[in-house]
């Protein structure tokens, strides 16, 4: 039956008391170990359950919250639930666990046991004070297998000098992680982004131990997984033990993040500044693609895109245009500039209307700043963001990726230089197919025409070894800073054709000596 808010669920205890108190108890059973409503000095953003039951006001569809399940007071769409409950009830009629201990990270990390498999929460949110402690003990462990995807941070775990205890096995690799599986010390899983929570969730990947980091808990006991929900409530979800780093500098941002601090096994209270990722200085030629990009996207369209350089150009090339919409698996600081410069309204989504949703996020204090305590940002389940049938639900969809080579057909490499991986899959076919079915949608493929040492990233044939990501059909636009070609319906050789004429000059010869070597005479 439906749980009304009830006040008995809200207690008060001193800030001062969350790692001394002996937790209490309601009427219900429910343990709770909160902060004061008054006290500010864990963490700025504390906030009321009663204002995320007023965010949910502000949807298309509201529920009226005397009737509703607690589980829905962040539901921020007609097809999805969202979640602000405890997520592993024990299962004694569901009631809420027991309240953690507050230890150090030496002692948390004294859950890890060899041959176990340990999660690592994703990109800025990597708890490198919990990484630290478990590698500490590498004298002690063995075999020990950590799956995680890009991580920001030491990362010391993936070093060769832990190569017993440690293995990454990663779906996405990161500068800090490469050299690991490079050197074969480590694994890479090709699988969509949409697809790596279900590898927890069935069970696919079993998870012993989850490490994550948070924001402190509200006066409710609710947390936030901060900069990235991705896969790590997956993760919390499925894990038969976690351990959270409380970081009073992780900004609290709403969605599928926000989660009680009974869902922890043990916990570590850690100050720790969040890692600031600069935007790149933008080159002419960047410039140049993000006004071709520009000049594809319609007023009212809904967007998403990655980080780097070409995402931010095009961004920048929209401070024109106006009611876009946010729909994407992670964003950077130019987003806010277009928000800020009214551009963004979000109002003719199908989905989680006049909402910015991501799945995580990276870039300055700015952007942190930006999304703390911001209700009109909702960071989700990544299963959820990514799903092509829930993003193919918003008009004129547009998907701005971008790729380390393209061959003249059309093939696109976007995980690896030949062999050698440098990324992984991501999310890139999740929207470029679901552009490509929306109404009016738009599958954009964005690239420099050259690499830095001026070689062709239209080539022929990819490198050897290369992983296609994303096929030929999926690939509709394709845009470099000479101009846009447009490959849906085209056969090869008008493929061909097209995407030679946005090569580079210097190579245009080469390329079409070599498409006629391949496909015969040019239409």
């Amino acid at each position: 039956s439906p749980t009304a808010v009830r006040p008995s669920l809200i207690l008060h205890l001193p800030t001062n008391q969350l790692t001394t108190t002996t937790p209490q108890t309601n009427s219900n059973n429910t343990r709770l170990l909160l902060p004061s409503a008054s006290s500010s000095s864990r963490h700025p953003s504390s906030i009321m359950l009663s204002r995320l039951a007023r965010s949910v006001f502000s949807q298309t569809r509201t529920t009226h919250i005397a009737s509703a399940p607690l589980r829905s007071l962040t539901n921020c769409g007609e097809t999805q639930m969202r979640h602000a409950v405890s997520i592993r009830r024990n299962a004694a009629g569901g009631a809420r666990r027991s309240l953690p201990p507050v230890v150090s990270a030496s002692e948390a990390v004294k859950a890890i046991q060899s041959h176990q498999t340990v999660y690592v929460h994703q990109g800025v949110c990597a708890p490198d004070t919990l990484i630290d402690a478990m590698v500490e003990r590498h004298n002690e462990l063995r075999g020990v297998s950590v799956i995680h995807l890009h991580i920001e941070g030491k990362s010391r775990h993936s070093s060769a000098e832990f190569k017993d205890s440690f293995r990454i096995n990663a779906p996405f690799l990161g500068a800090s992680t490469r050299k690991a599986v490079d050197e074969k010390r480590g694994d890479f899983i090709p699988v969509f982004l949409s697809d790596v929570p279900k590898l927890y969730r069935k069970g696919i990947i079993p998870i012993d131990v989850a490490l994550i980091q948070v924001s402190p808990p509200d006066r409710h006991g609710f947390c936030t997984l901060g900069l990235s929900v991705c896969d790590a409530r997956a993760a919390i979800e499925s894990a038969r033990y976690v351990i959270a780093q409380i970081n009073p500098s992780m900004p609290r941002v709403y969605g599928d993040g926000v989660v009680h601090i009974s869902d922890f096994d043990t916990v570590i209270e850690k100050d720790s500044p969040i890692i600031i990722k600069d935007s790149e200085e933008l080159s002419p030629e960047a410039i140049a693609i993000g006004k071709n990009v520009a000049s594809l996207i319609d007023n009212g369209s809904c967007l998403q895109m990655g980080i780097g350089a070409l995402p931010d150009a095009s961004l920048m090339a929209l401070t024109g245009h106006k009611d876009l919409g946010i729909h994407t698996e992670m964003f950077s600081d130019k987003l806010v500039d277009l928000v800020e410069a009214g551009a963004v309204s979000g109002m003719n989504k199908a989905q989680d209307r006049g909402k910015i949703v991501s799945s995580f996020l990276a870039g300055s204090k700015k952007l942190y700043d930006f999304v703390n305590e911001n209700p009109e940002v909702l960071m989700l389940d990544v299963e959820y963001v990514n799903n092509p049938s829930k993003v193919a639900l918003n008009r004129q969809m547009c998907a701005i990726n971008s790729c380390i080579e393209l061959d003249l057909t059309g093939q696109v490499c976007s995980d690896s230089i030949g062999p050698r991986i440098f990324s992984g899959v991501g999310g890139q076919v999740d929207f470029m197919r679901a552009a490509a079915i929306s109404e009016g949608g738009k599958p954009i493929m964005v690239l420099n025409s050259c690499t830095s040492r001026g070689e062709s990233k239209i080539v022929p044939f990819l490198k050897t070894g290369a992983g296609v990501v994303t096929t030929r059909a999926h690939v509709h636009f394709v845009v470099t800073e000479f101009g846009v070609a447009d490959l849906f319906g085209k056969n090869l050789r008008q493929r061909a054709v097209e995407l030679i004429k946005i090569a580079h000059p210097k190579h245009r010869e080469a390329l079409e000596k070599a498409a006629i070597e391949r496909l015969g005479p040019l239409l």
